[in-house]
């Protein structure tokens, strides 16, 4: 794309809480990325929580002097018009929704969380037709625009936009793998810039195969060095247990965060149906910590992002985020993670599948770093999740109950064809008015 000198920003989901870091991300990075308009859209339910991330989004650039303008709105076919970029964060349903995505799997005796299992399949059932909308608009609008999705399950979502849609500017985020860079890069005592890691799988299901250092792989030196660290190298918003050295060394590989659920699957049962009965679960201790947030963001004279943000879970959102954006405006070249379509880089998945993997970003998008076959000691493990994310990509477009028991029953969080039923059949109970494919 030519380097134009005044960038416009769309983000779906403006008033996320998330939206101060992506905002301060693009106030760090102004001199090399010329953004020029922000546009913030939500639905009119978000509306309060929009106009109060704006006012604070514009304290912070005004006391960075900076002459950017932030647009909150409720028009998305406004903020999406000759737009340059367009992030996606939005959660269909709100966190009300992803309550009940953990609560109703917890119910039945089985994980609840909003990427994973059950209540993984159901959020990615919701975003599905909301982004093929915004697609569509994007193909009239802004048709040369780059659609990142940081909107979760990203690799699902991205993978149903690419294979459904025709559209082929879609890129997926997450900020696990540069999170997962920056603690090998502390562990080793370098810079970030000195470290880059091999990732072999999809979103929230992958696996560290190789690290380098200064392009030299270490991976039998790092093995060692990961098992006698100190510190926690999960998510935060995690509550994670430690591999055991003989399932590293065994597989030569390290599982990511959320293979946590995978597993430790028992252990991560047994602590979320305590929080079930004590009504913690992930989604309602999230809820108290965005009303306090917005809380925060209301008081006039803040003009940072607060450190109370990192207690939502999105540490280096911005990072991740905005890194991309200027890579693509700057033709940087740079290594970057990212949820991008497989085409042979890993040769026994499919083509048009989404991974997630280290790629070089250019003005003409990311390039995959080729990887070849799977590490045997974990090929079948990815390739049982690709194909439940697969049929849940399927199911998710159709509206085909058949379909969507089908990839429940993939998932291995669901252990019973009985429950994959009886799960559907409760999880599609509330979520109904937010599900237009399914005619049930």
């Amino acid at each position: 794309m030519s380097k134009k000198q005044h960038i416009k920003i769309a983000t779906i989901g403006g008033g996320s809480s998330y939206t101060p870091e992506l905002i301060e991300g693009f106030i760090l990075r102004h001199k090399q990325l010329p953004v020029s308009e922000i546009w913030l859209v939500d639905i009119p339910e978000g509306k309060n929580k929009l106009d109060i991330v704006a006012k604070l989004g514009q304290r912070m650039i005004d006391k960075a002097g900076l002459d950017i303008k932030i647009v909150p709105t409720l028009d998305r076919r406004q903020t999406l018009k000759n737009a340059d970029f367009v992030t996606t964060q939005l959660r269909v349903g709100q966190i009300d929704a992803r309550i009940l995505d953990e609560r109703i799997p917890n119910s039945l005796g089985l994980i609840g969380q909003e990427t994973n299992g059950a209540g993984g399949i159901f959020k990615a059932f919701r975003t599905v037709p909301v982004i093929f909308d915004i697609v569509k608009d994007m193909q009239e609008l802004c048709p040369d625009a780059w659609l990142l999705n940081f909107t979760n399950p990203s690799g699902m979502i991205t993978e149903a936009i690419t294979r459904y849609t025709g559209f082929k500017k879609a890129i997926g985020l997450c900020n696990l793998p540069i999170h997962t860079q920056k603690k090998y890069a502390d562990l080793l005592g370098v810079k970030l810039d000195r470290v880059r890691v091999e990732l072999q799988g999809g979103n929230h299901f992958v696996f560290v195969t190789d690290v380098f250092l200064d392009g030299v792989s270490i991976m039998g030196r790092f093995i060692d060095i990961y098992l006698n660290k100190k510190e926690d190298t999960t998510m935060k918003n995690i509550s994670g247990m430690d591999f055991s050295p003989a399932l590293i060394k065994g597989l030569g590989a390290i599982p990511c965060s959320y293979h946590n659920y995978y597993f430790h699957t028992r252990e991560q049962l047994d602590k979320q149906l305590k929080d079930f009965e004590n009504n913690t679960v992930r989604g309602e201790v999230v809820k108290k910590v965005e009303e306090d947030l917005f809380k925060l963001y209301s008081d006039p004279n803040l003009n940072i992002k607060p450190k109370e943000l990192e207690l939502r879970g999105g540490a280096m959102y911005s990072d991740a985020a905005c890194n991309l954006v200027s890579s693509l405006y700057n033709n940087t070249g740079d290594i970057q993670y990212l949820d991008v379509v497989n085409n042979g880089t890993i040769s026994d998945l499919p083509n048009d599948c989404v991974i997630e993997a280290a790629c070089v970003v250019t003005a003409n998008g990311p390039i995959p770093l080729n990887i070849g076959k799977l590490k045997p000691e974990i090929a079948g493990l990815i390739q049982q999740m690709k194909s439940f994310e697969r049929m849940t990509i399927k199911a998710a477009k159709t509206g085909d109950r058949n379909t969507a028991v089908s990839a429940l029953n993939l998932n291995p969080l669901i252990d019973s064809d009985l429950l994959a039923n009886k799960v559907f059949d409760e999880l599609y109970k509330v979520h109904k008015r937010y599900l237009p494919q399914f005619d049930l």
